[in-house]
């Protein structure tokens, strides 16, 4: 079986990697019933799939066993961003019931980390992310992973996101720095919540040290760190800012 190579995604630079392990143990402390972990964003460019293979990138490396799942069927970028054979089955080819999970799961460079890729563009991205095979793709990850991380569309623009969180135990968004406006983020967040799937947090992503005030004006009553160019935030709950 071909090995995916993403050594070129693990994050290096000193900060950044601390950010992440900083986002690692949030999510262990998020209790052990959270495995499956959804990942989306308010809009598109926000680095969603830069995240999300970090993070799982992260907690393999604490000796998790981890799937990553890129369920963006619409556009996703990891094919193309790592050069990953064309030749590759994907996860749409398993949803339409051409291939059998064994078909599409690839083991990868990183030690304890597997990935299923999204596979060529379907007609009905939604339908199938919602079909019974996704619901059986999950309980079986579950039964042999410690972790999974599912890279998902953007909440804004498609729903696709909030039809596979009802899948998963835990969601978290991703929002760009003076991007997105608190009104637009809380409303994606209450689309997340309305699935029935409960939100971890937000990362604050692409933060310089002069935007601090970013932080107190907007994700104030958010707790969390603040790392060069990632800021996480975690809690489960909160008041909305007034």
């Amino acid at each position: 079986m071909s090995i995916i190579n993403i050594d070129q995604a693990r994050e290096t630079a000193h900060q950044l990697s601390e950010a992440y392990k900083s986002i690692r143990t949030n999510i262990e402390f998020c209790g052990s019933d959270v495995k499956a972990i959804a990942i989306t964003s308010c809009t598109v460019n926000e680095g969603k799939t830069t995240a999300s293979l970090n993070i799982a990138i992260s907690l393999a490396d604490a000796g998790k066993k981890v799937l990553y799942i890129d369920a963006d069927l619409r556009k996703s970028v990891v094919v193309g961003r790592y050069h990953i054979g064309q030749q590759i089955q994907g996860l749409s080819h398993f949803l339409s019931g051409k291939n059998t999970i064994n078909d599409v799961l690839y083991p990868t460079s990183v030690k304890n980390l597997h990935m299923i890729v999204a596979g060529p563009v379907p007609p009905n991205p939604a339908e199938l992310l919602g079909n019974r095979y996704f619901k059986g793709l999950m309980e079986a990850a579950r039964k042999s992973y410690d972790y999974i991380i599912v890279d998902l569309p953007p909440l804004g623009p498609v729903i696709d996101a909030a039809v596979v969180a009802k899948e998963c135990d835990g969601a978290i968004l991703i929002v760009v720095s003076g991007n997105v406006s608190y009104k637009f983020a809380q409303s994606v967040k209450s689309q997340l919540e309305k699935s029935g799937c409960r939100v971890l947090g937000v990362i604050l992503n692409k933060v310089a040290f002069k935007d601090r005030g970013v932080f107190s004006k907007y994700y104030g009553r958010y707790y969390g760190g603040y790392y060069g160019d990632y800021g996480s935030y975690f809690k489960s709950e909160h008041k909305k800012s007034k």
